[in-house]
């Protein structure tokens, strides 16, 4: 693949994943779409995408994944549409991206893997910020929101571990929404009563599903032979702040100094942890698709 076509594919692939950010906390915003209906359309729209992809490439392989990687990915996508009820777009992104890379660095010690001390002061250091971010004050996020996006954040890293191996990528993930798509219309069915749609809000999450996730996946899988492991996870740090200036530009929103100096911190501390890896075959979707 030519590397100016790598390049845009990337680009718009995290484009896509900070996209998603932006239209939950519009819709959630702007609209009287509930979070469990943005949540359910979200993923039957990118359960139909995947699953056109998957008939366009003439595979029978649309069916694999697991009830267990859809439980994931269904707890990942309800509690980041709830959290986005009051987040802020540009602090959700940085929340859910930190829990995520959180998550699988910690399952990588648990698992045996050493760090090196550049390392360990760069996990000190994304944690500090993350307690930072967290920390009451007047432009501190409002907790429950955040802690239903650290439960998302958690939620999608357990599921991008799971997706560690099991095969063709595209397919696995046409599998899992698949799956999804019961567990999000029970969902809905449980909070009937808080119910409420309109056509701006269906859009932002048809839009979501249909592009930013579903789309938004199967270019990442195909772009992702050609990129170097490192490459690949140190290209998503930039999914946070797609998502923050998005947030100004778009939904108005203001930067504040404690998210600016926490995001160095997190990001950076990401970065040092990720930049100083071994190499790895196959690195994995481990971002906030986001």
């Amino acid at each position: 693949m030519a590397y100016t076509r790598v390049l845009a594919l990337t680009a718009l692939t995290m484009a896509a994943f900070a996209g998603n950010s932006l239209l939950c906390r519009a819709a959630l915003k702007t609209t009287h779409i509930d979070a469990a209906s943005f949540t359910s359309l979200r993923l039957i729209s990118g359960a139909l995408v995947l699953w056109l992809i998957m008939q366009l490439r003439r595979s029978r392989d649309a069916g694999r994944g697991s009830w267990r990687s859809a439980a994931a990915l269904c707890m990942y996508a309800a509690g980041f549409s709830y959290a986005y009820i009051r987040l802020p777009a540009s602090t959700g992104a940085l929340l859910l991206f930190g829990a995520v890379q959180a998550t699988m660095i910690g399952y990588g010690i648990w698992s045996g893997e050493r760090l090196r001390a550049i390392q360990l002061a760069g996990l000190v250091l994304a944690f500090a910020g993350l307690l930072g971010l967290l920390l009451p004050g007047v432009t501190a996020p409002p907790l429950l929101s955040a802690v239903l996006m650290l439960g998302a954040g958690v939620a999608w890293g357990v599921y991008s571990l799971r997706g560690r191996g099991a095969g063709d990528p595209i397919a696995v993930t046409a599998g899992n929404f698949l799956r999804s798509v019961p567990i999000a219309i029970a969902l809905s069915a449980v909070t009937f009563k808080g119910m409420d749609v309109e056509a701006a809000g269906i859009g932002y999450a048809v839009a979501s599903g249909a592009l930013a996730s579903g789309l938004g996946y199967a270019i990442w899988y195909t772009v992702l032979p050609a990129l170097k492991a490192t490459s690949a996870a140190t290209v998503q740090l930039s999914v946070p702040v797609i998502a923050a200036l998005g947030g100004v530009l778009l939904l108005g929103e203001h930067i504040t100094m404690r998210l600016v100096w926490t995001s160095v911190a997190i990001l950076g501390g990401i970065a040092l942890v990720i930049l100083e890896k071994r190499p790895q075959a196959g690195a994995q979707m481990g971002a906030a698709e986001q």
